[in-house]
């Protein structure tokens, strides 16, 4: 039993992260010398990801079978992540109000204005213009996500049009191409114990625990807004809008939930997130290829909680009174901007760009930018759930009739 226990990825996974831990402790900023550990494993997940998303899109878009009813799945995929996100920034802000984790927080040692000029938020033309890439090749070799996924599903659903006897060995190549890289990825990830290790070793080393003090009721605001979201709003579209069981649902998400958790980026849980959806829940090759690559990009739920929590915080903290058109700015801002920003692990300057668009001052951001590990860790583990739940709504109501 001990031994089956051990050869579990997800709990060698659980045990890396609390040796890593415990090791960042003890050693401090010399535990930085396991972050090549971390660094190595992020790069090889990163080198696969974006040939995966390319070829999955095309696959989903165009094994959906007519323009009609990829335009209805994507319609509702779409509608589902933007609202799904609006929510959260909601529960956000009402839970910052309600709680005012920012009231009486000095932050004065923490003071900085360098962020200041990264709110830059892009005009509308510009956001469309930026979404089509001028050249697919350079588009995947600088691995912007958002154009890829418009070329892809573009040629997808073209190949819809194409004589069907003629595109069926071009998609049975990329289903084949598809598996290939699934089970890459999966010899890739017995590396996930060594490199989580050394992810966590460096991030505690570096920052270690004091620096929660100052924000600790921030933290614990957003790990409450964080488990209403997983546990109160997803499982209620679960249980009313999909046709999956809940227990089912949350019994089989354990194992994204923590490559989740330990790697902090929805791209290097894709493949997991892909192979959980279709096998062990059930959910359409179609629907799985289609939703889950593009849920990994524009699904920020996670990250719209903290937009929306850091906002208030900030406001609290410098004495900003928060009028209903901040509000709406926060919402807006924290909904739209997420779209697009890339599923890996790193700091979201997103925040600035909410911020800015509420009046809210920056400087106390470095603060947030030194813990957004830990942030950006649980916002993950919440994001992958939500693409599958995103999924299961799609795959019941977007295939009806088609």
């Amino acid at each position: 039993m001990a031994v089956r226990l051990l050869k579990n990825t997800g709990l060698q996974v659980v045990i890396a992260m609390i040796i890593g831990v415990l090791t960042g402790i003890a050693l401090g900023k010399d535990a930085s010398m396991f972050a090549p550990l971390g660094d190595l494993f992020i790069h090889l997940i990163t080198m696969l990801v974006v040939p995966l998303i390319a070829v999955a899109i095309i696959s989903g878009a165009a094994g959906l079978g007519n323009s009609s009813s990829a335009g209805r799945m994507g319609a509702l995929t779409l509608c589902f992540f933007l609202v799904s996100s609006a929510i959260a920034v909601g529960l956000a802000l009402l839970l910052g109000e309600l709680l005012h984790p920012g009231v009486g927080v000095d932050l004065s040692q923490s003071l900085s204005n360098e962020y200041a000029d990264k709110g830059n938020v892009p005009g509308f033309w510009d956001t469309i213009l930026g979404m089509v890439p001028t050249n697919i090749f350079a588009a995947l070799s600088q691995a912007n996500i958002l154009q890829i996924l418009v070329f892809c599903m573009f040629f997808g659903l073209a190949l819809t049009r194409v004589d069907k006897t003629r595109v069926a060995p071009l998609l049975n190549g990329l289903q084949t191409v598809m598996d290939a890289f699934i089970w890459m990825i999966k010899v890739v990830m017995y590396l996930a114990p060594i490199g989580v290790f050394g992810l966590m070793a460096d991030a505690v080393g570096t920052f270690g625990f004091g620096v929660l003090e100052s924000v600790s009721r921030l933290v614990g605001v957003y790990f409450v807004g964080l488990l209403i979201f997983g546990l109160v709003v997803y499982p209620l579209i679960v249980r009313f809008c999909s046709d999956l069981s809940l227990k089912v649902f949350f019994s089989r998400m354990k194992k994204p939930q923590i490559v989740a958790l330990s790697t902090a980026s929805s791209m290097a849980t894709l493949p997991i997130n892909m192979e959980v959806a279709e096998k062990e829940l059930g959910l359409s090759n179609e629907t799985c290829s289609f939703v889950l690559p593009l849920g990994a990009t524009i699904n920020m739920a996670g990250n719209a909680i903290y937009y929306g929590l850091a906002a208030v915080f900030f406001a609290q903290v410098f004495g900003v009174d928060l009028s209903l058109g901040a509000y709406g700015a926060i919402i807006f801002t924290a909904t739209i901007g997420a779209i697009g920003q890339a599923g890996v692990p790193g700091p979201s300057f997103l925040v600035v760009a909410v911020l800015i668009a509420a009046g809210i001052p920056t400087e106390g951001l470095p603060l947030l930018i030194a813990l957004d590990r830990i942030f950006d860790m649980t916002r993950t583990a919440l994001n992958v759930t939500g693409d599958v739940v995103g999924a299961a709504v799609v795959d019941k109501w977007g295939r009806k009739n088609a």
